[in-house]
């Protein structure tokens, strides 16, 4: 798997990737958590919005893949930073399919392992391989650069889906990913075709760090452990730092320095034996997520996005919103919003920006706090008030808030408020 193969297609250069080591395994997941939180962060904290934060991580990573590309051979540093960069993009357009254009997570799903079907296609028809050990030529490093950045997006999607479907929080929703790709492991080690499982591994890796990302950064009303995105991205980007500079001086990831293994003879028969087991785990999956999809819960989603679950129908007008929340829910909680909605507004207009944000997240732990009971009590009242609460958070927690957009937010949420 480590030799060194040249092409007769584009310029031969040496490995422009590392050995799959657990060095790489380790890493991978610290970039995919990190590109959760980092774009959780930068999208909600600062408040440049979805949109805008997908536009600047674009132009990153054209950035960062002009660099990498240029080089002849495998250096850490510029390798990992593009891993990180085209995980925080490739978040960041499941999100937007998801949170902007309101396509359902199974049909963003379908499209991104469509996209990497065609491209793993495109791939083997040019080149005859999909090994990464082969990514000696630049045709093959752009199909490389490609292929991981739809599997950061096609994970984002299935990741995010089985927690719609399922509901677990994001302790429980670590275990899942994490059992796939021990078994995933045991099959490779089995005798099991080594790019089949290295790129289903790869996939695997960004729901797992997503998930991890969620556990620490939530707050414990949601089941996290309460970090917060900023604190663990700033983790996980340190242990990236200090993983990536231990490699770089061990240099124990080059393949080029390590001694090339005898390919082992094919295995015909482990294969196929291996092939079966993949797709009766993929079946006994897809059988949990529907037996766990059937049961009464609340998608584990529900407060990452304007888009819910149970949002059934068009959204509601402010006045239809009014009237359904006033006749559904309880009068001390629509009180207790409203009060907190005008004290925000008051602080605002008097520019004390840092009482008003503290008062932003108190309207956003009584909301959390409140969804269980007022999204059963009516599903679409909820997810209509729940569209005018962000973006007051994202106004009044920007790094440069405007004054004009933070009163049209608040006036726009006051409008759908009723008065108890």
């Amino acid at each position: 798997m480590t030799t060194i193969t040249t092409t007769r297609r584009g310029q031969t250069l040496l490995s422009k990737v590392p050995e799959v080591t657990i060095w790489f395994w380790v890493i991978k997941i610290l970039c995919t958590t990190v590109g959760e939180s980092f774009a959780d962060w930068i999208n909600t904290a600062l408040g440049v919005g979805l949109v805008m934060t997908a536009m600047i991580f674009t132009a990153v990573t054209v950035l960062v893949l002009t660099v990498q590309v240029s080089l002849r051979r495998y250096l850490p540093a510029p390798y990992w930073l593009t891993v990180v960069v085209l995980s925080i993009t490739g978040t960041l357009y499941t999100d937007i399919l998801t949170d902007q254009i309101g396509v359902p997570l199974w049909l963003s799903s379908s499209i991104f392992a469509t996209a990497l079907i065609i491209v793993f296609g495109i791939w083997y028809d040019r080149e005859q391989t999909l090994s990464i050990h082969s990514i000696t030529t630049r045709p093959r490093e752009g199909f490389y650069w490609l292929a991981v950045l739809v599997t950061f997006a096609l994970g984002t999607a299935l990741g995010d889906w089985t927690l719609e479907l399922t509901g677990w929080g994001p302790g429980a929703s670590i275990l899942l990913p994490a059992a796939l790709i021990a078994i995933t492991a045991a099959l490779w080690r089995y005798g099991a075709n080594p790019v089949l499982t290295f790129w289903i591994a790869y996939i695997l890796t960004r729901p797992l760090g997503a998930n991890i990302g969620d556990w620490l950064g939530l707050p414990s009303s949601e089941q996290g452990l309460g970090f917060g995105t900023f604190a663990t991205s700033i983790l996980f980007l340190a242990a990236i730092i200090a993983t990536v500079i231990y490699l770089a001086v061990s240099r124990v990831d080059v393949t080029e320095q390590r001694r090339a293994r005898a390919v082992p003879s094919e295995r015909p028969q482990r294969h196929r034996a291996s092939l079966i087991i993949l797709s009766a785990v993929a079946a006994a999956t897809i059988g949990l997520l529907a037996w766990t999809n059937s049961l009464p819960h609340a998608s584990a989603l529900a407060d990452e996005g304007p888009v819910s679950s149970c949002d059934s129908g068009a959204q509601l007008t402010a006045s239809d919103a009014r009237a359904a929340a006033s006749t559904s829910f309880p009068s001390t909680d629509l009180a207790e919003f409203r009060d907190t909605t005008n004290d925000i507004k008051t602080l605002v207009d008097a520019g004390d920006q840092k009482a008003a944000a503290s008062r932003a997240t108190d309207l956003e732990t009584a909301w959390d706090d409140a969804q269980p009971r007022l999204q059963a009590a009516n599903c679409q009242a909820w997810t209509s008030i729940d569209q005018k609460i962000d973006p007051v958070l994202s106004s009044v927690r920007a790094s440069s808030p405007d004054p004009t957009k933070e009163d049209a937010a608040l006036n726009d949420l006051l409008d759908t408020l009723p008065t108890p």
